[in-house]
């Protein structure tokens, strides 16, 4: 396999745009989430998933109260600046303070991202400032 590239992933990332929000799905044109469509991303430009998540309600960071998402991040992506953001990044969202982040989306530009969302198909949105505030952590794909 060749070396990963932003540009791949960003287009496997467009290559999901339309595609339903199923809450913890992970199939191309039938359902995701957030998490999906990161974990699609990934079979599709790295391979296998290297871990399976786990059963998940659609308040789960509200009732743990534990930084699952991001902790998973630190496992399997790289930490990258995000006052820096690269097409192909990885960004985790907080909605409210003191609350554990819970939404991704992946850096198709400097002002704009992919994301799937509770409600929508997965779309290609602009990064504003709105968006910004909320940014916990960004990462890059492994092997980038």
């Amino acid at each position: 396999m060749s070396a990963l590239t932003r540009d791949q992933i960003v287009h496997e990332a467009r290559s999901w745009i339309g595609t339903p929000y199923r809450h913890q799905a992970s199939l191309k044109a039938v359902g995701c989430d957030c998490l999906g469509l990161l974990r699609g991303v990934w079979r599709a430009c790295i391979g296998p998933e290297p871990e399976a998540p786990p059963p998940y309600r659609p308040e789960w960071a509200e009732a743990s109260g534990e930084e699952r998402l991001l902790e998973a991040a630190l496992r399997w992506l790289v930490p990258s600046d995000a006052q820096h953001l690269q097409a192909g990044d990885v960004l985790l969202f907080r909605w409210r303070d003191n609350c554990p982040a819970k939404h991704i989306g992946i850096v198709t530009s400097a002002s704009t991202m992919i994301h799937a969302h509770d409600g929508a198909c997965v779309c290609e949105v602009s990064l504003g400032a709105g968006w910004r505030r909320r940014i916990v952590a960004s990462f890059s794909f492994p092997g980038l």
